[in-house]
């Protein structure tokens, strides 16, 4: 499937208008949607956005954009229990990281191809010690960051790819980072520094947001925070920047005192620009690497992405 074209800009002025009206693409696993919303774990984009990896329990699948049809997608089976995080190589298209309360990090390649059923297996494993939080892969696809429960980062050589020998994949030392449970990381777009939080594709701000349902954007160049966004109720459970690090929407996970709706705002300025109403309070949402389109689970059915299909 090819990579979708790059988005124009869209000025903050016509974000409203643009979206008004425009009713989100499903990608459900049954035909006959249940009463209750499936408890969809993590979503993600591949690095050129021509497939999104959703995680529900101890399941992962593969979804190509241009075919919302499961059957139509690929699901990959190995993890024992919840699937917390699922992130794609920024350099391989078609490697995967994923982990789990199982403690391990498995690592996938949906280009060998799925085998029975449309099913694939992990073709590398690599024991954490602890259950797995979060993952965070560095922009060269050289080193991995894994976070664990007992709030350990563990970072994870894994140079030599996901096709290579097991001793070639190793696992340094952790290091714990404090009392409070650290939920998300990610690399500087040199890969030299890493943080938790959220950054900005184009290198301008760091996200951060916490139980206080307050996010603060922090300029890169002299680490002041430009803009607290405080028009969310509940805590942040995550956050995603447009590709042009121009918008900014985030999460309540399952807080039961998160509002329902998807809130943007502009980065530059910090303002609303439009919200996105929901049935029920979101749990994860991603924007597409190179175009306005914008996934998210929480409503029934499964996961919904807005804008596909279109120009945008």
């Amino acid at each position: 499937m090819p990579a979708p074209a790059r988005s124009r800009p869209l000025k903050k002025d016509f974000f409203s208008q643009t979206f008004k009206g425009q009713k989100p693409v499903l990608f459900s696993e049954n035909a006959r949607p249940s009463s209750i919303p499936p408890h969809i774990r993590h979503l993600a984009w591949s690095s050129t956005g021509a497939a999104l990896a959703t995680t529900s329990g101890s399941k992962i699948r593969i979804w190509n954009p241009d075919r919302p049809n499961v059957k139509s997608s690929q699901e990959l089976v190995g993890h024992v229990g919840s699937v917390e995080k699922i992130v794609w190589n920024p350099v391989r298209e078609g490697e995967v990281a994923t982990t789990g309360s199982d403690g391990t990090v498995k690592l996938w390649d949906v280009r060998v191809g799925p085998g029975a059923h449309n099913k694939a297996v992990p073709v590398k494993e690599i024991a954490l010690g602890d259950g797995g939080l979060f993952l965070a892969w560095s922009p060269t696809g050289q080193h991995l960051v894994a976070g664990r429960r007992d709030d350990v980062i563990v970072p994870i050589d894994v140079r030599m790819g996901a096709m290579a020998n097991t001793e070639d994949l190793i696992m340094q030392e952790g290091r714990k980072l404090g009392s409070a449970q650290t939920n998300q990381m990610a690399f500087s777009n040199s890969g030299n520094e890493s943080w938790t939080g959220q950054a900005c594709p184009n290198g301008d701000f760091v996200a951060v947001g916490g139980g206080d349902s307050l996010v603060t954007l922090w300029d890169t160049t002299d680490w002041v925070c430009k803009h607290t966004l405080s028009n969310m109720t509940g805590g942040v459970h995550c956050l995603s920047f447009s590709f042009d690090g121009t918008y900014i929407c985030g999460a309540h996970g399952m807080d039961k005192d998160g509002d329902k709706g998807i809130h943007v705002a502009c980065a530059q300025t910090g303002e609303t620009v439009h919200t996105f109403e929901t049935s029920h309070i979101v749990n994860v949402l991603a924007w597409h690497p190179l175009r306005y389109w914008l996934a998210y689970a929480g409503d029934l059915g499964g996961v919904r992405v807005i804008g596909l299909g279109g120009n945008l």
